[in-house]
């Protein structure tokens, strides 16, 4: 698995629809749509992630705990300690509001674990005020708008305001949802720099033939 950070460039903002040149964002790994776990060690390690909240308590669930660890690692070993110091961290909200029976905290573990032993400023700061479709499982996917109009800033915790933002996320597809995540920060944030780190971004299958 990757151990660097890798910027997205004008090569491959292409990729991501909805990225525009001022968004600084950096990846791990390529993930392949449409491929199975064996296709790639990123591929594995995502589709684990992944697992959908009723399959807890099989035995296949260790994979997805076993990935959330790797994440955490493999986050810790990429960034820079000083960056990790000063960021706020914010991850990207899953799908469902809390309480639902299929929310993940997929993401607010990672940053746990990335966080483990440090003074860490994690915060689920956005979050769901109601329930959309999991893009990566329909074809009809929700529009920014849509998604922005689903989130809110939870002010319990929004104090204090933060010198610079790290917006996380599992993989980056069209970037919408990174970018309804930043548009809701600007809104209470406007001044402060925003940069989106992701586990994987999606490899565009022309390259791949």
């Amino acid at each position: 698995m990757p151990t660097r950070l890798t910027k997205i460039d004008d090569l491959t903002r292409p990729d991501h629809t909805f990225l525009e040149p001022e968004d600084e964002c950096f990846y791990l790994g390529e993930y392949t749509a449409r491929k199975g776990f064996a296709f790639s060690e990123t591929n594995n390690l995502i589709n684990n992630l992944r697992k959908p909240m009723g399959r807890r308590g099989r035995p296949e669930w260790r994979y997805k705990e076993s990935a959330i660890i790797t994440c955490g690692r493999m986050l810790r070993e990429a960034i820079n300690e000083e960056w990790l110091g000063a960021a706020m961290l914010v991850p990207v909200p899953g799908s469902k509001m809390k309480g639902d029976a299929e929310y993940d905290d997929r993401m607010p573990r990672i940053l746990q674990a990335l966080g483990r032993g440090r003074e860490l400023d994690i915060r689920e700061l956005v979050i769901m005020t109601r329930n959309v479709s999991q893009s990566h499982l329909i074809e009809d996917r929700v529009t920014i708008s849509e998604l922005i109009a689903s989130m809110t800033i939870d002010e319990t915790c929004a104090e204090p305001a933060p010198a610079t933002i790290g917006i996380f996320d599992d993989v980056l597809t069209t970037g919408r949802h990174f970018k309804a995540v930043q548009s809701v920060l600007r809104d209470r944030f406007p001044d402060v720099p925003m940069v989106g780190v992701f586990i994987a971004r999606r490899a565009p299958e022309a390259t791949l033939e």
